[in-house]
């Protein structure tokens, strides 16, 4: 059986919905088409397909088969477009995924611009906060918040932010403002479930000298906007990237506190598998990125 010929018919069979539609686009017979199916199916040891007269639907298996085929085929276009072109066109899915806050914020105003600029390339762009496994989970590409690269990955810095820790007026009229790292053991705090020192909140001061405190915290949440939403409502102190809280500092709705000491500054990073030959359509959706994210960067602006 040639499997990648077995991947082809069946993507298109599930794509048009039909043995016999799927033969016409290969230019081929509806019996070929079933025997590359069958085949598939008796090679993996499961079937793809649930078939009735009227509607095909895909398998557990069969759906996870999909999306991979896909890339690989696509993979494989591109492949041949590279030894026979010496200038690729990029085509095709291009898998993204990227936190929830920054992608809402700063990078769903930038898809419509890649889109107008290479319309070949189809986005599939997903928000999660979780960590993903870019190859287990099949994406090309992810975008992380990390204040260290990935050590098995490729990676490309995109920007930089600084992590800020402050509260609402109204809750510092009501507990006071605290002014050293220790003082925020006594203050209602809110924790981002995803950090790596979890509750205990780490700062540099103006010699760089590292200080640490274990905060007690009255709310827990694996997402900023959520974090922030209680500190506006005035619930208690919180520590957020400035892409994610720069207007309200600007405009007053929340203040930093403890003049004097700052976090660790992050990164905004672009981040792929390694690879010798980089894809088209991930090498110019990093170098869009790039493009985008020059300074001055608005959130930093904001909180100047």
């Amino acid at each position: 059986m040639d499997r990648l010929r077995a991947l082809e018919v069946f993507v298109a069979v599930v794509g048009r919905g039909s043995f016999t539609r799927a033969a016409d686009a290969l230019d081929t017979s509806p019996a070929n088409v079933t025997r590359y199916v069958n085949e598939l199916e008796a090679h993996l040891g499961t079937r793809l397909l649930n078939r009735n007269p009227r509607k095909l639907s895909l398998t557990e298996s069969g759906e996870a088969l999909f999306e991979r085929s896909k890339s690989i085929l696509e993979e494989v276009a591109e492949a041949e477009a590279l030894a026979s072109s010496t200038s690729l066109q990029p085509r095709g899915r291009l898998r993204i995924n990227a936190p929830l806050s920054f992608g809402v914020l700063h990078l769903a105003p930038l898809w419509p611009r890649f889109m107008q600029r290479y319309p070949d390339v189809e986005l599939d762009v997903a928000l999660s906060d979780r960590v993903v496994d870019i190859v287990e989970e099949g994406y090309d590409l992810a975008i992380r918040i990390s204040r260290a690269g990935p050590a098995t990955h490729a990676a490309r810095r995109l920007a930089g932010s600084r992590n800020i820790v402050c509260a609402s007026p109204a809750y510092l009229a009501a507990h006071g403002m605290p002014l050293v790292p220790v003082d925020l053991a006594a203050h209602r705090c809110i924790g981002y479930t995803y950090a790596a020192t979890a509750d205990e909140w780490q700062f540099l001061d103006a010699q760089d000298q590292p200080h640490s405190v274990r905060v007690a915290c009255v709310m827990h949440t694996n997402n900023g906007d959520t974090a922030r939403a209680a500190a506006l409502a005035g619930q208690g102190v919180i520590w957020q990237p400035s892409f994610l809280i720069g207007q309200d500092l600007q405009a007053g709705r929340l203040v930093p506190v403890l003049p004097g000491y700052r976090m660790a500054d992050i990164d905004v990073l672009a981040v792929y598998p390694t690879r010798r030959h980089l894809s088209a359509k991930v090498r110019v959706m990093v170098d869009f990125l790039v493009e985008a994210f020059q300074p001055p960067l608005p959130w930093e602006v904001l909180v100047s």
